[in-house]
């Protein structure tokens, strides 16, 4: 490694819950002297290791930690900036160090957001209100602890093309665009405009030569080029993005549900529960839309809890309400695993692509676990190996038929980075507001729509052929 520890690579492992992340950063960690830095927004958290799914301290093997359990129950939860600057604070300790930082994100907008420069981000940052809590803000500025509707009006005044971009209910992407706002004086839509360009600009001036891809140190002259590269990374850095076939993650994952319920989940629940019994007698209210609370089981196992808390419910109903609720918990990390493959497909191989940097994200096929020596920890060690040598990196999409089946975006854009795609249009028969043309033919094709155009056609007719009748 370089002897510049500014200058140092960082190593990203990246993936669906389930999939064996933590395991691998313990591994690369311990043959490349390296700390690993936790990624995961539920996981910073304090307690709870069972519903937040952290790794046990048996199982990090004398590895530092990072950013696991510093943010108590009773805290703000933390903001994407909060996190992505603690976090390069813990990067520039670990390289003083002279070790290698290796993050591991499960939240992968907590890791995009790391990973790229934020023109967005770093324009907040300037100003001297970067970490007030919610409540703070609502006392700076009023206007966002309004109702979702006046917050709307607000930003329709302010920035009304990024008004036109949310759904109306959508009450916290509303309130963030005007936070930018109120916060630096300039519009979201025109800073998201500037960031879109300076990333063409990186796609036009840096990229790979002869088909081959750079090394670390060839990115890192990258890194260093015009301060116009924005949105390029921030470091010259290695991701690993560790799979695992549908069929095999949805067992793993239903396994780990059951795993979770057999050490001690109702308990931690319980835990949550007195927590907020407590906040709401000393008349405290806690937003259940954010931070813990939306991690996955919480709001599944709600009825049981509060059946529990009643004690109204016969145990036999009580057992199905308990049963009912794993399942649901099953289904839901099976969807949040779907939405991390998703969000690595489409908004991060975007990223990279407008940063030119497609050719370092490898995708390690971990599907068979008997053989996740050779398959995994092996190539993973020898990519890293040849990234710190500043040796030339094989063609990602190489190394497996699984690689270049899915290190290929399922949509060649980012839908935030298309204004042109941004529409606002209301289905009044069926209550639905579309903000994306896809959604609204997407609507208009759905059975949904038709049953409902049918029945209003019908009731049409016969008000028609009753008005002719009398």
């Amino acid at each position: 490694m370089p002897s510049d520890a500014a200058r140092q690579p960082l190593v990203a492992i990246i993936g669906a819950t389930g999939t064996g992340k933590s395991e691998l950063a313990v591994a690369l960690a311990t043959r490349f002297n390296g700390e690993v830095i936790n990624g995961d927004a539920m996981q910073l958290y304090d307690g709870l290791p069972i519903i937040t799914n952290k790794i046990p301290f048996a199982e990090r093997k004398g590895i530092p930690h990072h950013l696991l359990g510093v943010v108590g129950l009773q805290e703000e939860s933390w903001q994407v900036g909060t996190f992505t600057r603690t976090a390069l604070n813990v990067i520039e300790e670990i390289r003083s160090r002279g070790r290698l930082p290796i993050l591991v994100g499960g939240t992968h907008y907590y890791t995009q957001s790391l990973l790229f420069q934020n023109a967005i981000a770093d324009d907040i940052k300037e100003q001297d209100v970067y970490d007030l809590s919610e409540e703070d803000k609502i006392l700076k500025w009023p206007i966002l602890g309004k109702p979702t509707d006046e917050i709307m009006a607000r930003l329709k005044e302010v920035d009304p093309v990024m008004a036109d971009r949310w759904h109306p209910n959508d009450r916290r992407k509303i309130q963030r665009s005007l936070e930018i706002w109120l916060k630096t004086g300039r519009l979201a839509s025109d800073i998201y405009a500037e960031q879109r360009k300076r990333r063409n600009v990186t796609a036009l001036s840096s990229g790979s030569m002869n088909g081959e891809y750079l090394s670390a140190k060839a990115l890192e002259a990258e890194n260093t080029e015009e301060e116009d590269h924005l949105s390029g990374l921030r470091f010259p850095t290695l991701i690993i993005w560790v799979h695992a076939s549908p069929e095999i993650l949805k067992a793993r994952l239903d396994n780990r549900v059951d795993k979770m319920v057999q050490e001690g989940l109702l308990s931690e629940l319980k835990t949550l529960d007195h927590f907020s019994q407590g906040q709401e007698a000393e008349g405290k209210a806690i937003d259940k839309t954010r931070g813990i609370w939306v991690s996955i089981g919480c709001k599944e196992f709600e009825p049981y809890m509060s059946a529990r808390r009643s004690s109204s419910m016969p145990d036999e109903e009580l057992e199905n309400t308990r049963l009912a609720a794993v399942e649901q918990t099953k289904a839901a990390t099976r969807q949040y695993a779907k939405r991390q493959i998703r969000w690595i497909r489409i908004k991060l191989m975007n990223a990279l692509s407008a940063a030119a940097a497609t050719g370092y994200i490898f995708l390690l096929d971990g599907s068979d676990a008997t053989d996740w020596s050779n398959k995994v920890e092996k190539p993973a060690s020898e990519l890293i190996e040849a990234f710190l040598k500043g040796k030339t990196l094989p063609r990602p999409a190489s190394l497996s038929v699984t690689a270049e089946e899915m290190l290929v975006s399922t949509r060649n854009y980012d839908v935030s980075e298309r204004r042109d795609m941004w529409v606002r249009k209301s289905c009044q028969m069926c209550g639905l507001t579309a903000t994306l043309e896809e959604e609204w033919i997407r609507h208009l094709k759905s059975k949904k729509h038709r049953m409902v155009a049918k029945r209003k056609a019908r009731a049409q007719v016969r008000e028609s052929s009753a008005l002719d009748h009398n």
